[in-house]
């Protein structure tokens, strides 16, 4: 898809333009984000938009330099004793 090729090209830019459903992408991908805009119905705009926020999400949660990255912790299935059976 165009649009979030010109996101994932201009990462490293500030983003500055706010999307549908809280995203931002840089200045110089506003074109390309127009025409997607215009080519796709706004269910479909606001789907992928969720979509890439999810992965980037996704994405950095994984990467080695977050702090949030880790092990999850979940509990345990004999938190408790069992009780004894007569």
């Amino acid at each position: 898809m165009l649009a979030t090729s010109c996101l994932e090209k201009e990462s490293g830019k500030k983003p500055t333009e706010i999307a549908s459903v809280g995203l931002l992408y840089p200045k110089e991908c506003s074109l390309s984000r127009t025409e997607f805009v215009k080519s796709c119905r706004s269910s479909w705009v606001k789907h992928f938009d969720r979509e890439y926020c999810r992965n980037k999400r996704v994405q950095r949660l994984l990467d080695d330099g977050d702090e949030r990255k880790g092990p999850m912790s979940l509990p345990q299935p004999y938190t408790f004793k069992p009780s004894p059976s007569t």
